[in-house]
């Protein structure tokens, strides 16, 4: 996801998107060290996604 994207989410689906990207990454992590991924990318990917969505979260929760 792209921060515009993010930016426009409510504080409901930022917590709703950030179980999903967290549950993504870590069945992402479990394959990877089950068989190499073929785009290992992918990983780093979903990593910055699941920053970038709690980054804004806390920064909602902040103000």
């Amino acid at each position: 996801m792209k921060q515009s994207e993010i930016k426009e989410l409510s504080v409901a689906e930022l917590q709703e998107k950030l179980g999903e990207f967290k549950k993504q990454y870590a069945d992402l992590k479990l394959a990877h060290a089950v068989t190499p991924l073929e785009n290992p990318l992918q990983l780093r990917g979903a990593r910055r996604t699941v920053a970038r969505l709690a980054t804004e979260l806390t920064k909602r929760e902040l103000q």
